[in-house]
């Protein structure tokens, strides 16, 4: 599993290199792992272009090199749309925040967080889920925001999840999955989980249910 760690702030690399091994060395992140660190937007533009099978994208919202905040995000995420985007920023504002999620984002991560709860959003977010700052969540939940607002159809759905959901409808495992895409096994992993997540199933027998009756795959008599 590659991945990529972007922040102008050596000191904070390493602070998050810390929480990065804290989870490998707890299992959540299943096999091993490479940090590729840069220090200003387009060298994590380039290390993504090198390095097709990054799965994670840790990105802080304010760096050297781009137009900044969300419209970097944006732009790495329509860029690479397969890497998972975490955005970690010293900023609060709910603007920033949901713009960011808008953007392509699964979690946005406070840097004035602790070890501990980083560690908690990434587990979260590496489970398939979105990771908001708790107060922000409750505003939006209070709101009637969905999390569907952050996805790319009706259902939630990304079209890389979408296609994922389409390969378990076949019955194909994710190391099967991940050689038809050309992605790691980590990856789909983690695209897995978010399917599950979205579509609130724990397995694939339960997922395809889903998928057939919301009409993302063809019924059993039609397959």
């Amino acid at each position: 599993m590659k991945i990529l760690l972007a922040d102008d702030h050596a000191l904070f690399r390493e602070g998050m290199h810390h929480v990065m091994h804290q989870l490998d060395e707890d299992g959540d992140l299943g096999e091993q792992v490479e940090i590729l660190d840069a220090c200003n937007f387009p060298e994590a533009l380039a290390i993504a272009e090198k390095n097709p099978d990054i799965c994670l994208a840790l990105l802080d919202l304010m760096m050297p090199g781009s137009e900044g905040g969300v419209p970097a995000i944006r732009y790495f995420h329509s860029r690479h749309p397969d890497i998972v985007i975490v955005v970690l920023s010293g900023a609060n504002q709910r603007e920033e925040i949901m713009g960011a999620m808008n953007g392509g984002a699964m979690g946005f991560i406070s840097k004035s967080s602790s070890s501990k709860e980083m560690v908690q959003a990434l587990r979260v977010i590496l489970d398939g889920g979105t990771y908001l700052p708790p107060q922000l969540l409750q505003q939006a939940t209070n709101a009637g925001d969905g999390r569907t607002a952050w996805r790319n159809n009706k259902f939630g759905l990304t079209g890389r999840q979408l296609e994922v959901l389409q390969y378990i409808g076949r019955g194909l495992t994710n190391k099967s999955i991940a050689e038809v895409i050309g992605l790691s096994q980590g990856t789909v992993k983690i695209h897995v989980s978010a399917v599950f997540h979205i579509l609130q199933v724990n397995n694939r027998i339960d997922a395809v249910r889903a998928g057939r009756r919301l009409g993302l795959l063809e019924s059993e008599e039609a397959s």
